[in-house]
């Protein structure tokens, strides 16, 4: 099955905003720490899918955003998507309950405690090293573990 979704950490005062996902049974990010974002509705654009998923799930309005980077997730034998990984750092509203799970604003520095994905360490890396764009591609078994990583075509031994 091939997915498009989209991907974004939005910052204020040194923090992201995080998702911790605990709603959904049967949830490929069950108990895991992520971003807002989610799949693309018909004919929508990546930027359209962005401000639509991030003020369905926050009750923001993005003002000022990025687009990161492109992220090929592998999971497994039959699930490959294609994640367009933004940061925002302007937004108005009001936020509102997730139905996917709490939202929580976390350190910058604090993040990497959390129960992340692997390769999630590997973009957090990259976006924190102000790289203006990325391909990373990870492969995930069905245990969650990760498998094989690339970074722009190259295979990351670290």
């Amino acid at each position: 099955m091939k997915e498009l979704s989209t991907l974004c950490y939005i910052e204020k005062d040194g923090k992201y905003l995080m998702l911790h996902r605990t709603v959904k049974k049967n949830d490929v990010n069950k108990d895991k720490w992520i971003g807002v974002g989610g799949h693309f509705e018909k004919n929508e654009s990546p930027e359209e899918c962005l401000l639509r998923e991030v003020r369905e799930e926050t009750g923001y309005t993005l003002t000022s955003w990025q687009y990161r980077g492109i992220v090929t997730f592998i999971y497994g034998e039959d699930t490959i998507e294609y994640m367009s990984l933004y940061t925002a750092d302007g937004f108005t509203g009001i936020p509102i309950s997730c139905n996917e799970g709490e939202l929580e604003w976390v350190d910058k520095e604090a993040v990497y405690d959390l129960n992340l994905w692997e390769g999630d360490k590997i973009f957090f890396r990259l976006l924190e090293e102000g790289r203006p764009f990325f391909s990373l591609k990870l492969v995930y078994d069905t245990n969650d573990v990760l498998q094989y990583a690339a970074l722009d075509g190259k295979e990351l031994t670290e």
